[in-house]
Formats: C-alpha cells, sequence, structure tokens
C-alpha cells in the first residue's frame, strides 16, 4: 500500500477540502482551471500529500530554505556539497548586468556570500546539456567580474587583487548533460583549475555539478547512506514511500516538511507560487524550442540546404510569444 503523508503530517488536506476551497472562490477556480489538467493534478496531490512538493522550484526553494530568514539549512547543504564549512554572510542580488544573461532553463537561481567572502553561485537547470563548459566558465567570470567591482568601489586606491574571493558555481541538473550521464558511479562532480607541473596558485574559480537524475537512480539501487544523501532526496524526490523513509533515517527533516504542508494549507498564495512557476516553465519551453530550432537551421546551412525558412518563421513567432513572457 503507497504511503500516505498525511500520516506523518495530519494536517494535510484531502483533495476533496482543497477541490472545495478552490471552487468556492471565483478567483481561485478560473486560475486552477487556466492550467493544464496535468499540472491541476499535480497540484492537487502534492497539496494532499499524495506526492512531495518540487522543491527546487524557486518559489517554494526560497519559502522553505530561504537564506535570509534560515541560513542554516542552506549552510549545511553547501557545506557538503563543498566539503568544507561555510556560512553564508548575505544573498547577493541576481539581477546585475550578468555577461550569460541569456536564457538557459533555470528554475532557480541565488547568489549568496560566504563569511570568509567567497562567493556562490546556486543555479537549478532543467535541461542540463544547455548549461555547458562554456556557459559555467561565463557565470563563473560573472562572479569574478562583480565582485572586482565591488570591491574597487569600496577600497578605491587601497584595492588589491589580493582583496578578490574565490567564487563557486554550483549547478543542480534535473536532466544531466549527455557528459554526466555517461559517468554512472557518482551524481557529484568538482571541478578547479590545476597546473601540468603541481605548481599550486589560487586561480579562484570552482564548480560543483550535482546529477539529481543520476541521484535518484543510485538512491533506488543503494538507499540513503548519508546526510548529504538525505539532502539530494528531500531536493529532488517526491515519492511518499521514499519520503517515509527519509523521515525514519533522518527525522531532523520533519521540520522542513511541515513547514512546506503548513504553507499548503493557504490554498491561495500556494496557488499563486505554483502559477509563477508555471509560467517560468512555460516561457522556458518556448526558448527551448527557439534554441532547438535555431540549431536546425544552422545545420541545413552547414549542409548548404536552404529549406530553413519555415524555421525561421515558426522561431520568429515564439519569440513574439516569448516577449509576452518577458513584459
Amino acid at each position: 500500500m503507497k504511503t500516505s503523508l498525511k500520516s506523518y503530517f495530519p494536517i494535510i488536506r484531502s483533495k476533496e477540502e482543497i477541490r472545495f476551497i478552490i471552487h468556492e472562490h471565483t478567483r481561485l477556480k478560473e486560475l486552477f482551471q487556466s492550467w493544464p489538467s496535468k499540472y491541476q493534478e499535480e497540484f492537487l496531490n502534492f497539496c494532499s500529500g499524495q506526492r512531495g512538493v518540487k522543491i527546487l522550484y524557486d518559489s517554494f526553494f526560497k519559502e522553505i530554505l530561504n537564506p535570509e530568514t534560515a541560513p542554516e539549512y542552506l549552510n549545511e547543504l553547501l557545506s557538503l556539497l563543498l566539503g568544507n564549512q561555510v556560512r553564508i554572510l548575505q544573498v547577493l542580488p541576481n539581477d546585475s548586468t550578468r555577461i550569460a544573461d541569456e536564457s538557459s532553463l533555470v528554475i532557480m537561481d541565488i547568489v549568496v556570500e560566504f563569511e570568509d567572502h567567497s562567493i556562490a553561485n546556486v543555479e537549478v537547470q532543467k535541461v542540463g546539456y544547455k548549461f555547458s563548459g562554456q556557459r559555467s566558465a561565463c557565470y563563473s567570470a560573472d562572479l569574478l567580474l562583480r565582485q572586482y567591482k565591488r570591491l574597487r568601489s569600496e577600497k578605491g586606491r587601497s584595492f588589491s587583487y589580493r582583496n578578490i574571493h574565490k567564487v563557486y558555481t554550483i549547478v543542480f541538473f534535473e536532466q544531466s548533460p549527455t557528459e554526466f550521464k555517461s559517468y554512472k558511479k557518482g551524481c557529484i562532480h568538482h571541478f578547479s583549475q590545476s597546473s601540468d607541473t603541481g605548481v599550486k596558485i589560487d586561480l579562484l574559480q570552482e564548480f560543483c555539478y550535482v546529477s539529481l537524475d543520476i541521484f535518484q537512480s543510485l538512491l533506488h539501487n543503494k538507499g540513503i547512506r548519508s546526510k548529504l544523501d538525505a539532502w539530494l532526496t528531500f531536493l529532488s524526490v517526491d515519492d511518499p514511500d521514499i519520503i517515509a523513509t527519509l523521515l525514519e533515517k533522518y527525522p531532523e527533516f520533519q521540520k522542513l516538511y511541515q513547514q512546506i504542508y503548513e504553507l499548503c494549507l493557504n490554498i491561495e498564495r500556494v496557488m499563486d507560487m505554483f502559477s509563477k512557476e508555471l509560467q517560468e516553465l512555460d516561457r522556458n519551453t518556448v526558448q527551448y524550442m527557439i534554441d532547438e530550432m535555431q540549431e536546425e537551421i544552422d545545420t541545413l546551412k552547414k549542409e548548404k540546404k536552404f529549406s530553413e525558412e519555415r524555421l525561421t518563421n515558426e522561431i520568429a513567432e515564439l519569440k513574439k510569444k516569448l516577449a509576452l513572457y518577458e513584459k
């Protein structure tokens, strides 16, 4: 028999109660009916505890793991990922003139400064192949450039390049790039620059990639074996049976799930949050289609075929639709 999360969290409402609340309010009813049926069902499932909530959606992540109000959670997760103790000093705005600002199927991203003044960009990518090594390098360079400009402004003539601290690019993949899928033994990959002679200098840029799809296959075979496994399970798994196992092994996650289901009691607020995520997913899907078509056009041109007119027209129409999301 399938685990019911209501047995762990009695405050969870049934689907029937949730439907009743929605249909009693005109705006909520209209909003609910505007969603495709699969998303209506997804919403009802996670609010009723039949499935877990997708924590990595931007709104839900920042509500439950907000580094400004509860930094201890993200401190622990990032410390486990990076292999050394870190403490968040502040959250930085992520609306700077970003040199890598083109759409990349982002689900969530947040920039934080640690106590030692190093900086980390935490990013969630839905389609991993769109986050290439080149894109990673640009994101990392953006962090360095942002830090450089800020310190030059703050310190003036006393500025030294030794004031620049390490930058981390931390990326969670829902669907991993091909390069990562071919490596099945692990789901966490660390990269840093090194010399071919063994000479050590601090080049400041480090990268950490987490393949959540590969983690889930490892989880299926090996189970939850560590606190880091527990965090990745919390972030990526919505199966009630696995969530029940997580709660039994690591009961401290009970508090986080409790916050989720207390949030779900406010149907209007959580519907607005979910609707925002669906709009972002729709926008990203449009951009994904544009990227796919552009790649096909580029291939046709290389092969000296000239049947790309249809695709060009379709891209133009999709760009008009994309512009509506960005107003």
